[in-house]
């Protein structure tokens, strides 16, 4: 049997009031297969560290799905003071502007389509979807817009490629398969989403990836 993921709350606080019962019958409800449960508490009764709790006792991969980017952020800051030692992600949209196609018939005015991505969250998505495929102590915060239009989960793993310390590989053959998944070699400016070659040693630089690349 696999062994389930580690996951350990660190607080200061123990759960008190209602959240002790609410985390029993919760945890209970979730092993027993129920698949829909429901938390109701006031503003400021610990939802959120109760929620934390029950994902320790049921140590399951989480997606915590929200109505807002603010929201997500605010939860985001908060799981991961829980679980300093997990893979908490965030995962919203990465769009700082949208403007979509329009027109004003008054005007007689088209509007074109006009977007700006933030680097930093559309990074962070690629993190959430990268860490998913290779933890099992993952949880991942997502706004419900940013799960709109994904791409077929089959066709993302099918861009993974698998290297393993240790392996013989053709170094020819790598790079082909590391551009056709996207990349882009560079071998003077090496940026997130590049790779470079220098005589034997290939660098790969992740897009997900904050400060640091492969060797």
């Amino acid at each position: 049997m696999k062994k389930k993921p580690d996951f350990k709350v660190t607080s200061p606080y123990q759960p008190a009031g209602d959240q002790p019962e609410a985390i029993k019958v919760l945890t209970k409800s979730i092993l027993d297969g129920n698949r829909y449960q429901t938390l109701e508490g006031v503003t400021g009764s610990g939802k959120t560290h109760t929620m934390a709790r029950i994902i320790e006792n049921v140590k399951m991969p989480t997606i915590i799905m929200t109505h807002n980017k603010t929201l997500a952020a605010q939860l985001y800051s908060e799981f991961r003071q829980f679980f300093p030692n997990n893979h908490v992600e965030y995962f919203v949209s990465y769009y700082d502007y949208y403007q979509p196609e329009a027109y004003i018939p008054r005007q007689d005015l088209f509007i074109e389509k006009d977007s700006a991505i933030n680097d930093e969250l559309e990074r962070m998505r690629l993190s959430s979807t990268a860490n998913l495929l290779s933890y099992d102590d993952v949880i991942v915060i997502a706004s419900v817009s940013a799960n709109y239009g994904l791409g077929d989960p089959e066709e993302y793993l099918n861009m993974v490629q698998v290297l393993t310390v240790g392996d013989e590989i053709n170094q020819k053959k790598l790079l082909l398969r590391l551009v056709d998944m996207g990349y882009s070699r560079n071998d003077s400016y090496f940026d997130s989403g590049h790779i470079r070659v220098n005589g034997e040693s290939l660098d790969i630089y992740p897009p997900y990836f904050e400060q640091e690349a492969i060797r």
